[in-house]
């Protein structure tokens, strides 16, 4: 078949007129050359008509611009064609968006341009749905930009696309911080779980809490809808407001009805419905159900006594009285509660009762208040029938209004005789005048007999309690209570205290007067120790004086130490101390008897007993020494273990246990709690030789419990005792202490200026004496004033300051020394008395003495005090 010659021409003219887009040549300078029939169409120009006209004169005047430069791009040759988007103008004026494409046609043989050719398709439905989009575009970003509520939008899988700008001021995110995140970060995960059981496809209305930034939940009620096709993905539009105030307001309403048990009711009846409140559900125990409740359910569930009874009171409801009815309700349990019913009728215009509006209140607790105030009248009523004091109520004018039986005896006055009569006949005028004056207090002290009709008086202890009714004062009750019997205790006490007192003052002088003529006797008889030459006859004399003057002092000590602990005046030191060092110390005291007796003595320290430990080593070791003493002195033979633990460990505290173990002949049962009963003697029942005050226990006991302890003898089927105590000691007490490092010093032997202040000349002797042997050098004066002078006069190193001088004594002449010596220059003041109790001790300090040593004096005592100078001055 022979293949046609195709006319390009032809062809071309009729693509040019047939085509759907709009085609025109336009020549360089902007004429129009040739347009096609669609472009005529599409702007309402005939052919000739556009030849008429300019390229620009159908451009809009804002585009124009952007011809000018695709012109000039295809001319200079940078582009070879363009695409852009344009306004025309048609031939009625109206706008015409329209997409452009423009190529341009140069000459084959000078590359001159020729024309453009351009493709116009009209776009102006799409512009106006881009416009109209867009538009829609701006307002929903007006709208959720200027929202109170936030609109979210999420995915299926709870991850937000979308949140509006209001998220900032009611959650503290910004929109940015919420987008791409999951929604279950935010929700409470109460609301969560109840969230998953719902079906969001058919859209609801949720009161959810939202977690704010800043951590705290706010309350929101939220609309939602799912949009979307399922299988392109579909999404859930929720706008949601804070209802956090609203809520907060409707749970306090309710926290109210609940609070006062009351819940609010409304029974229609002309259609016999009831809408009950959530607290009368509550109330009755009712399901909340769909059906709605009857005036007959509510007389299912009442007594028939009480049911009759509230139709009653329905009856006159209805004729417009306001409904007002109490009533037992029993519950499910069995249990019973009190109900208040409250109703106002509602009338239509023909005067039928239509509506009923009223509350429900449990008034259980007020009917069980009121049960409690009846039982409370009637106690009381009892209570002043058969009270062992007199009681008289009288009013505001001083008239008896009522008495009991007891202020019948006391007046012999009946009380019919009694009511309407004044009180002042039996308490007197004067007193009455100080109660209606309300000078109770006054009155209450004055008033202390009540006059009987024979002329007689009892003595009383007055009480007055005012009568207050509506917060209003009526009257008065007098309160009388015989005190016959309770003075003469009262007098009897205060007397066996005298003479208590007066006992622990005689103990206290004549322990003093004793040890001032013993400081004699035992300082010289160390004197006398130290002296060379000495047969072994003298220095066996000597030692018997030794331990004759040892023990009266040992005596004498736990006299006033006893004499202390009982009237309350030990206080113990709080000091830092080895605890080991001070066990093995007291038992080494021990082992020269124990040698003697052929004794085995055994110590065991556990090793996690801490040190050091804070507190009385001085106390502790005379309780140890009393126990161990006493263990070794009872024991003939095998041995004596001692043993000492952590019994417990607690912060800065430690409670440490003493065991000390014998194997001596034992303590009857009969005679344990007897052991530690003041001057009762251990020997008497074991050996039949009575030694000593009989006090050393009782002082143990007593210093145990003042270190938050106890002491027992503990029970064994071994031969022997067992005596067990516990002391609790500090670990730090808040202070920098190095004492322990100053105990282990060397005494120093650097000569010392001293000055003895000693009005008794044998102390004054034995205590120069003394101090000269240690290579000082001794002044000593006879009284404070002497003191004073010597030291104004001189410069003293230590000062031995006896307490009580003539004229002027220790403490004064301290305090006198104190104030015109600088610290720096006063002499270091060691204070020595007779008064050998610790507690006495701070009296000393307190007074501005620096230490303190007992008479009588020993040479121990003495370099001792000496010792701690050196300590102070770092010598």
């Amino acid at each position: 078949m022979q293949v046609q010659k195709v006319d390009h021409h032809e062809l071309f003219e009729q693509i040019y007129n047939q085509a759907p887009i709009g085609i025109a040549l336009v020549a360089p300078t902007g004429q129009w050359m040739k347009v096609n029939p669609a472009f005529c169409y599409m702007l309402g120009y005939t052919s000739d008509e556009f030849m008429a006209l300019s390229y620009q004169n159908i451009t809009h005047p804002d585009d124009s611009p952007q011809d000018v430069i695709c012109s000039y791009e295809l001319i200079e040759g940078k582009s070879n064609e363009n695409k852009y988007e344009k306004r025309y103008i048609d031939k009625n004026g109206d706008i015409l968006w329209c997409s452009i494409h423009v190529s341009l046609v140069r000459s084959e043989i000078t590359d001159e341009p020729l024309y453009f050719i351009c493709h116009i398709v009209d776009i102006t439905d799409r512009k106006m749905s881009e416009h109209k989009l867009l538009h829609s575009e701006e307002m929903f970003k007006l709208i959720t930009d200027h929202a109170q509520e936030i609109i979210y939008i999420a995915d299926q899988e709870g991850i937000c696309r979308f949140c509006s700008p209001s998220v900032q001021h009611l959650l503290g995110y910004s929109p940015e911080e919420v987008m791409g995140q999951n929604n279950d970060a935010y929700f409470h995960p109460q609301d969560l779980e109840r969230i998953s059981q719902m079906d969001l496809t058919k859209g609801n209305l949720l009161t959810i809490r939202v977690r704010h930034k800043d951590g705290h939940y706010l309350w929101f009620e939220t609309t939602y809808k799912v949009f979307g096709h399922p299988e392109q993905g579909q999404q859930i539009l929720s706008i949601g407001r804070d209802v956090s105030e609203r809520k907060k307001h409707k749970d306090i309403s309710a926290e109210a009805e609940r609070i006062a048990l009351i819940g609010s009711w409304e029974w229609d009846m002309v259609k016999d419905q009831i809408t009950l409140s959530d607290q009368i559900f509550e109330i009755f125990e009712l399901e909340r159900t769909c059906k709605p409740y009857r005036i007959s359910d509510v007389f299912d569930v009442m007594d028939s006594e009480d049911l009759a009874s509230l139709q009653k009171h329905i009856t006159g409801v209805k004729q417009g009285e306001p409904l007002d009815f109490e009533y037992k309700h029993i519950s499910s349990d069995g249990s019973e509660k009190y109900l208040h019913l409250r109703g106002l009728i509602t009338l239509d215009e023909n005067r039928r009762p239509i509506q009923l509006n009223g509350t429900l209140q449990d008034i259980t607790e007020r009917k069980r208040i009121e049960f409690k105030l009846q039982e409370s009248v009637e106690r009381y009523t009892s209570l002043k029938k058969y009270n062992h004091d007199a009681i008289i109520s009288f009013n505001m004018d001083g008239n008896i209004m009522n008495a009991n039986p007891v202020a019948v005896t006391m007046t012999g006055c009946p009380v019919a005789e009694m009511i309407g009569t004044s009180i002042s006949r039996f308490i007197g005028a004067s007193n009455l005048g100080l109660i209606l004056g309300s000078s109770y207090e006054m009155a209450e002290k004055e008033i202390n007999a009540v006059r009987h009709t024979d002329g007689s008086e009892t003595e009383v202890l007055a009480t007055l309690a005012p009568i207050i009714v509506n917060k209003s004062n009526v009257g008065f009750y007098l309160i009388a209570k015989d005190i016959t019997e309770q003075k003469k205790l009262l007098v009897a006490k205060e007397t066996a205290e005298r003479m208590n007192k007066a006992k622990s003052e005689f103990l206290a002088m004549m322990s003093h007067e004793i040890r001032t003529p013993m400081n004699g006797v035992i300082g010289m008889t160390d004197l006398l120790m130290d002296t060379p030459g000495l047969s072994g006859e003298q220095k066996e004399y000597i030692e018997i004086i030794q331990k004759s003057g040892d023990s009266l002092l040992a005596i004498i000590n736990d006299i006033l130490d006893f004499s202390k602990i009982e009237s309350g005046k030990t206080d113990l030191v709080d000091d830092p101390f080895d605890l080991v060092e001070i066990v093995t110390e007291t038992v080494q005291i021990v082992k020269p008897l124990a040698r003697e007796k052929k004794l085995d003595v055994r110590l065991c320290m556990d090793d996690a007993i801490p040190s050091p430990v804070y507190g009385d080593a001085y106390r502790l070791k005379q309780v140890l020494t009393n126990i161990i003493g006493n263990a070794v002195k009872f024991t003939s033979e095998g041995g004596v273990e001692v043993k000492v633990g952590v019994k417990e460990q607690c912060g800065n505290n430690v409670q440490l246990y003493f065991k000390v173990k014998d194997s001596g002949i034992g303590i009857p049962v009969e005679r344990k709690q007897q052991l530690f009963e003041p001057f009762y003697q251990l020997e008497n029942f074991m050996t039949r030789k009575p030694q000593g005050t009989g006090l050393g226990l009782a002082i143990s006991k007593k210093l145990v419990e003042l270190m938050q302890g106890e002491i027992w003898i503990e029970e064994s089927h071994e031969p022997g005792t067992i005596f067990m105590f516990t002391a609790r000691f500090k670990l730090n007490n808040g202070e920098e202490s190095n004492s322990l490092d100053q105990q282990q010093k060397k005494s120093r032997t650097s000569a010392l200026r001293i000055l003895v202040a000693e009005d008794n000349e044998v102390n004054q002797l034995v205590l120069s004496r003394i101090i000269e042997k240690k290579g000082h050098f001794v002044d000593h004066v006879a009284d404070g004033v002497g003191a004073v002078e010597a030291v104004k006069h001189n410069s003293y190193d230590v000062i031995f300051m006896d307490v009580h001088m003539p004229r002027l004594n220790g403490f004064e002449a301290t305090k006198v020394i104190k104030e015109f010596k600088s610290p720096e220059d006063c002499p270091y003041i060691i204070a020595v008395t007779a008064n050998a109790v610790r507690g006495d001790m701070d009296k000393c300090l307190k007074a501005g003495m620096d230490a303190y040593v007992s008479k009588p004096i020993k040479i121990e005592s003495i370099m001792q005090a000496l010792e701690t100078y050196y300590i102070k001055n770092n010598l």
